[in-house]
């Protein structure tokens, strides 16, 4: 009696297709897995200024969280020189609140305690600073990356930190003199 079958050609074939389709379905979840559920980080920082007299220098920025996750503020840094979070001062703007104008300039002494710039109420930072994903914050630092007076019209550089990035951006430093 004839044993009846395929040839060891065919069964070959039939288990290397099979194995490159189950390897390709195995690539395909692994991919979409991926980029479905990793959510992406972006900073956007603008109306960034800093200002600087006889009595000292004081920096401003805001921060918005434009990525779908949020992010935690690792630190500061102007100039390259990382500030202390007892120099820096934030306000949280409120969630659908539109705030248009520029970020006002205030005087190095009045970065103290308890902070009002505009009728905001701004607070003092003690540690690493949260923003939620479509979060604002304005954020004004004391004494910034040793800024003196000689520095009007330079350009400086002023970055954020995060967990996974470092977002920078430049202005040049302006007089707080008012005229």
């Amino acid at each position: 009696m004839k044993n009846r079958g395929l040839s060891q050609v065919v069964s070959t074939l039939i288990l290397l297709v099979v194995a490159v389709l189950l390897a390709a379905v195995v690539a395909y979840y692994a991919t979409n897995v991926t980029m479905t559920r990793t959510e992406t980080e972006q900073i956007q920082l603008t109306k960034e200024h800093v200002w600087v007299n006889s009595t000292g220098a004081v920096a401003a920025v805001k921060v918005q969280n434009l990525g779908g996750r949020d992010i935690l503020l690792d630190k500061v840094s102007i100039r390259g020189v990382a500030c202390s979070w007892a120099d820096i001062w934030f306000y949280r703007v409120p969630s659908g609140t539109m705030i248009t104008g520029d970020l006002n300039v205030t005087s190095y002494a009045l970065l103290t305690g308890s902070l009002t710039i505009s009728g905001k109420n701004y607070t003092q930072a003690t540690d690493d600073l949260p923003l939620v994903s479509g979060g604002e914050l304005f954020v004004y630092v004391k004494g910034p990356g040793n800024i003196q007076l000689d520095d009007l019209g330079t350009t400086v550089g002023i970055s954020v930190h995060t967990n996974n990035a470092q977002y920078i951006t430049e202005c040049n430093v302006e007089s707080a003199t008012p005229q």
